[in-house]
């Protein structure tokens, strides 16, 4: 894959306050990357140096490998950005919206009419063309906004705090919108504090508290530098004492700390092992003839691991790396 967006070394003070201390991020092209971190963090600061609209007061960040400080006008051609607050023009009809910022990019007529339609379509805005932008709801005028942003086809997108203030339904229209940009070959990075919406959509994730990145890379390879092996959720084909008989065969593995029988009937393990020890103690369980129906890691936990990276009292963590 080839990395789109770098960050090395990012700082950013104003007045003597450090909003930005020195971020490091590596963004592979195609992928939904997220931005996790509370309120105050740096995650806006942080898009908006990408965006070249604040200049970092050290380091540096390139978009498409173009310095956002050296050649801002080129860097703004390949990104589209969102911010948290959005502002549209009341005044004005949902086409003449989008036809506006089409031609402040100097997009032709006939290519701005065909590409207003292809983007009402996009954001299922198609049948409010002609209605005025303030009779919109919340979440019609976030999607309006984000067809903004693509007018000029944007390699990459900055979407700061998106689905703030959206309802659920919204968020779920949201999610299924940035998938689909995802599949037409877009590069987005996204920030939120909402952690399970990103836990639901990014492909990477940079943890981010006070102005620093804490830890980087997919959820589950986050997920292995924090934990000492992992959590097994077995499920048989058993109930009562045959059901407990399992999971003392289990609780006798030496790859295996603790075997709770839960009030569901799933057995979850805390495992030592690696995936090699966890694929042998699965033939070891079938050879000796448990009824197993499904054997799986327990998913990872986005807030839980956030918690954890973000705890004062734990020791400093090396960053994963985005490729991983």
């Amino acid at each position: 894959m080839t990395e789109i967006v770098r960050t090395e070394g990012l700082v950013k003070r104003y007045d003597g306050t450090l909003a930005v201390a020195g971020i490091d991020l590596s963004v592979e092209q195609g992928e939904i990357f997220g931005l996790v971190g509370p309120n105050g963090a740096g995650k806006t600061t942080t898009l908006r140096i990408l965006a070249t609209l604040l200049l970092p007061s050290a380091g540096t960040a390139e978009i498409a490998g173009m310095s956002v400080t050296r050649n801002p006008d080129q860097v703004r051609r390949v990104l589209g950005f969102m911010p948290d607050s959005f502002g549209v023009y009341d005044d004005m009809k949902v086409w003449e919206y989008l036809d506006f910022f089409a031609r402040c990019y100097g997009i032709g007529p006939a290519d701005r009419r065909r590409m207003i339609n292809d983007l009402l379509e996009l954001v299922d805005l198609g049948r409010k063309r002609d209605d005025y932008v303030q009779t919109l709801s919340r979440g019609m005028q976030q999607r309006l906004c984000l067809a903004h942003a693509l007018v000029h086809d944007p390699l990459v997108l900055l979407l700061d705090e998106p689905a703030s203030g959206l309802d659920p339904r919204a968020r779920v229209e949201l999610r299924e919108l940035l998938r689909e940009l995802r599949s037409l070959g877009k590069t987005i990075l996204i920030s939120s504090h909402i952690l399970p919406e990103l836990e639901e959509l990014c492909t990477s994730v940079a943890i981010v508290d006070r102005g620093q990145v804490l830890a980087q890379g997919r959820v589950a390879d986050i997920e292995r530098r924090l934990r000492f092996g992992a959590v097994l959720r077995v499920r048989l084909l058993l109930d009562g004492d045959a059901l407990e008989t399992a999971r003392d065969q289990f609780a006798r593995d030496p790859d295996v700390a603790s075997a709770v029988l839960l009030a569901d009937g799933t057995i979850e393990i805390g495992f030592r092992g690696d995936d090699a020890a966890s694929a042998r103690l699965l033939s070891q369980s079938v050879a000796a003839g448990m009824p197993i129906v499904s054997f799986a890691r327990a998913a990872s936990d986005l807030e839980e691991l956030f918690l954890q990276v973000t705890s004062p009292d734990r020791e400093p963590l090396e960053v994963v790396g985005a490729s991983a």
